[in-house]
């Protein structure tokens, strides 16, 4: 297994597959509302690739000076339990870090909180979950 960050076209077709194929069948999600305004050149990407297979993808983005947002942490239903998403969340955290930001934080799906407990987020009323197919809550991590 391959953890990278995405620097090629190529490359966000794969995570934008691995969105596609393990979150908008399963929740009916419209493409406009998976693929948004954050996305596209301004929006970074990691991958995780099993040879040249994409399985497992999260992105991140700047939300201010201090903070970046990661989201849409996705891994293909048949590799879950194999800590692919700790992986790309743990290669987000590195690139942010090294771009200058001090805090990472998450809108995550209530439900899916434990996963970013496990990986030292903390919930925090600083800010607002959002996002239009899910309930979420906003939570933080200083880095």
């Amino acid at each position: 297994m391959k953890i990278i960050r995405v620097t090629k076209e190529c490359e966000r077709a794969g995570a934008y597959y691995v969105r596609m194929a393990a979150m908008m069948r399963k929740y009916q999600i419209p493409l406009d509302a998976e693929v948004d305004e954050k996305d596209g050149e301004n929006c970074h990407y990691i991958l995780a690739l099993d040879d040249i297979y994409p399985v497992a993808t999260c992105r991140w983005f700047g939300v201010d000076g201090a903070s970046a947002e990661i989201g849409r942490v996705v891994v293909l239903p048949e590799y879950r339990g194999k800590h692919l998403g700790k992986a790309v969340v743990a290669e987000a955290e590195n690139w942010i870090r090294e771009s200058g930001f001090r805090k990472a934080v998450v809108s995550s799906r209530v439900g899916v909180e434990k996963f970013y407990e496990a990986l030292g987020y903390c919930h925090s009323e600083n800010g607002k979950p959002h996002h239009h197919t899910f309930e979420c809550v906003y939570m933080e991590k200083d880095l």
